[in-house]
Order: C-alpha cells, then structure tokens, then sequence
C-alpha cells in the first residue's frame, strides 16, 4: 500500500529531513526527477522546446532548476513567470544554463509545458496573472510539479481555472488533491519519486491500494463450501429482477463457498446461477457469514423488514441502493448493533443519510462513518473508503464507464463475498472497488459496457488476483 498525506504532514516531513541534508539537496532531487520525466514524455532531449509555467515558490525553484538540467541536456528551454517574483537561486541556475525568461507573447511554440506555478503550499483560485498562463497550457502537453496549479492540495476541488495535466510527477508521497475529487482527473497519470521524506513522514490515516495488495482467499485442501463463507443476498424485487441477478453473480466470485438468495426474484435468480441456495425471506435464509441487501429491493413493507431481519443478526452487513434510502428513514435500525456495517451511497444517497457531500469527498466519507458507527463507501470518480477512526482508503482504479445502471449492484456483491472470507470491511470494500475498476477498464477494451460486463471481467482479473472460482 502507499501512504496519501495531507500538506502539513508533507511540510512537516520536508522541514525534517532539509535539516539533515545540505541546502538545497532536496530540490535537487525533485529537480533531478521532474527533467527525467520531462525528457520521458518528450521521447527526445536535444533539440526539444519546452515551456516552464513558474510560479513564485518553491514549485517554480523546482522547475527553474529541472529546467536548468533540462537545458544543459540540450533542450530549448524558455520560461514564463506568473508573479513578479521568482527563486533568485533556481533564476540563476536556469539562465546560467542557457534558459531564457520571455514573456507569454514571445514564448515559441513548445513541445512540452512545465507547470510550477502553485503546489501544496498555495490553495486556489489562481491569481488573474496566472489565468493567461493556465489558458495557453489548455491546448498543449503538460507536465505537472508535484500538483497541478488551481488544485486544492488537501481536497482535491477545482474551485476556478486549473492546469489538466497529461503526467504529475508528485515528491516523497501521494498528496490527497492528487488522489480525489476533479484533482484526480487534472493530474492525470501520476508519477511518486522517492526525495527521502519516507522516515520522516507518519503512519498515513489514508492509502491507497497497490496490485499486491488486492488478494481474494483461494480454497486449501481442507476447504469445504461453509469453512470457505458463505454469503447472503437481499436484493431485487417484482419491478428490478436484474438487480438480484447482477449482485448475486458478482457476490458468487469473491471466494465464498456458497451464495444464499433470499427475494421475490429467487426464480430468475436459480435460472442464471443453479448454484445459488434460494428463499424467499430472510428467515428462511439459513446462517451466512454476511450479508448484503438493499439493490432494486424497493421500498414496500416486505423490504423494510428484510432490512430489520437482517441488520438484527450479528454478521457483517453491506447496505447498498434501495437499502440505504430505506436506512434514511429507519436510521434506527443501526442503533445497537455490534457487528460490521459497510454503506455504500453515491453523492445523492449519501446527502438523504448525512447531509451535503461538499468538496471535500474524504471529510464527508468520515463524517459520514462517523455519524452512522459504519464504513462508508462514497463512491465517485475516485472512491473514498472511511471508518469511524478516520481511516481509510482512496481507489485509484475509477473508470467513467462505472456510470451504468446496475454497475453498485455488482459492486455491492462483491463487499458482501469479500465480508464473509472474513475480510476486514474497510479493506473488503476498497479491494472491491479497486478490482470493479480493473473489471470496467478490461470490459472497455471490447467496446460500451453495461453491467453484466464487469461479472464477465471480475472473473478475469479476479484470476489474475489469485482468487475467485
């Protein structure tokens, strides 16, 4: 797993390990790495035109001196500045090394822009110098410091104009605006260079997932269908049958040994997968290791009691959909229970059950889990995973192809398979979310995708985790 920091935990770190090193060693190294970037997305060095964007602090030393190194590996490198300061330091360097500092309008037509106007010292919006500079990024290729400007390092927000990166070469650890909201997105594809901020930086209450990490239990020789887990369904209903049909195949590939159904679509639930043990309450269920229930459940008066049957049992239990807005109205039904509670809202259902998600998606995940005792799931572009203590888990494998009917309903199912192996939730559910990404982004290699694609591409990277049936 790798760590996510919030600014003054990567300030803190900074000023730590600076007085160990001589001046200047630590933008040395991040200047170092920015230009081997630099030249990795230019395929070429010699004769080269690239534009550095430079901003009055620290992200504009670090571009004037890997715009230095840049120069001296025969690169034409000129640079704008968008305050009416810059690093007297990294100003002599760049120039001693043949840059050149040229207003916009001078600037030639560059191969590659360097953006060091802000980084996580700063919070946006931009100020109106920078605007032009920002505008003339748009339509170029761009390599971010550390952060792109006009993003807010701790939430991820886009308040006003921002630079949209093709790379972000980010120092010592992964920043939170790098990692959620529209940030995500501006960064584009993320690169984290080790500067030696790793003793002095502390236990992350936020990380995200590496591929190592996302392992599935795999039967041993001793196993049988009920040591495995075994986990139950609550879904669908007379109006939305598809939405049992989704979550009970994605529940069926997560390592349990068996899947119980309990639902008015248990017909068309045995029809799609014999395998399933089905019933039409949860009464008759029988003991599951957890529990997920709340997809195209509905809400009539049938559903409210599953929903009560099944939070009363002292199992782990994922709400999700239908669930969750039933939850809204009977947040009663949490109050006392002792066992594991996962929620997994979107912004919408997020809102009914604690109010406004606002802009900073990791805070509202941990009031939320807060709020309710449970771990919330709030999904998004990038997903946020939080308990109640604050920690968590941001997912990195979000794909707009997501946006489909009935993809939460195969996620659901997967938490709730993990939950029963006995997985912690917060992890169950960022594992989950972290290979529904890798599912949607194999689905789309084969053209548009709807849900009952990613059951087919869960089976194929599930493989390749070492896990599934």
């Amino acid at each position: 797993m790798r760590g996510i920091w919030t600014t003054d935990e990567i300030r803190t770190a900074e000023r730590s390990v600076m007085a160990c090193l001589p001046p200047g060693a630590l933008m040395a190294r991040a200047a170092r790495a920015i230009a081997v970037e630099a030249v990795a997305m230019l395929g070429f060095s010699y004769g080269a035109r690239v534009l550095l964007l430079v901003g009055p602090g620290d992200n504009g030393a670090d571009a004037l001196w890997a715009g230095a190194e840049l120069a001296r590996r025969g690169v034409a490198v000129q640079a704008v500045l968008g305050a009416d300061r810059a690093d007297q330091p990294g100003t002599a360097a760049f120039t001693g090394a043949g840059g050149r500092i040229v207003p916009l309008a001078c600037a030639v037509d560059p191969d590659l822009v360097i953006d060091g106007l802000l980084g996580i010292g700063a919070t946006p919006p931009l100020r109106a110098a920078m605007l032009p500079l920002v505008e003339f990024s748009r339509r170029r290729r761009v390599l971010a410091v550390d952060l792109p400007s006009g993003v807010d390092p701790n939430t991820g927000a886009v308040p006003g104009p921002a630079v949209r990166a093709e790379r972000t070469v980010t120092m010592g650890g992964y920043k939170v605006g790098l990692m959620v909201g529209p940030g995500r997105v501006h960064a584009g594809e993320i690169r984290l260079v080790d500067i030696g901020l790793a003793p002095a930086l502390p236990a992350p209450a936020l990380q995200v997932l590496q591929p190592e990490d996302v392992t599935v239990s795999r039967p041993g020789p001793d196993s049988d269908k009920y040591t495995r887990g075994v986990v139950g369904v609550v879904a669908g209903s007379a109006q939305y049958p598809g939405a049992a049909l989704l979550c009970t195949g994605s529940a069926r590939l997560g390592g349990v040994g068996a899947v119980r159904f309990a639902g008015r679509a248990k017909n068309e639930v045995v029809r799609a997968h014999p395998e399933v043990l089905v019933t039409e309450t949860v009464a008759e269920a029988g003991r599951v290791q957890a529990w997920v229930i709340g997809p195209g459940l509905g809400s009539a008066d049938d559903a409210v009691r599953s929903l009560r049957e099944v939070l009363a049992q002292d199992v782990p239990v994922i709400v999700d959909a239908d669930g969750l807005n039933l939850l809204a109205q009977h947040r009663e039904l949490l109050a006392g229970r002792r066992a594991q509670t996962v929620l997994t809202p979107h912004d919408r259902e997020f809102e009914r059950l604690f109010g406004e998600v606002g802009a900073d998606r990791v805070s509202a995940a941990r009031r939320g889990a807060a709020d309710s005792g449970a771990t919330v799931l709030l999904k998004g572009n990038a997903t946020v995973v939080a308990d109640p203590d604050g920690r968590g888990y941001v997912n990195p494998t979000g794909s707009p192809v997501l946006a489909t009917a009935g993809s939460g309903d195969v996620l659901s199912g997967l938490i709730g398979s993990l939950l029963a192996t006995g997985v912690q939730p917060a992890l169950a559910a960022a594992r989950a979310a972290y290979l529904h990404g890798l599912a949607a982004h194999r689905a789309a290699e084969e053209g548009p995708v709807v849900a009952p694609d990613l059951i087919a591409g869960l089976r194929r990277v599930l493989a390749e985790a070492g896990g599934g049936v």
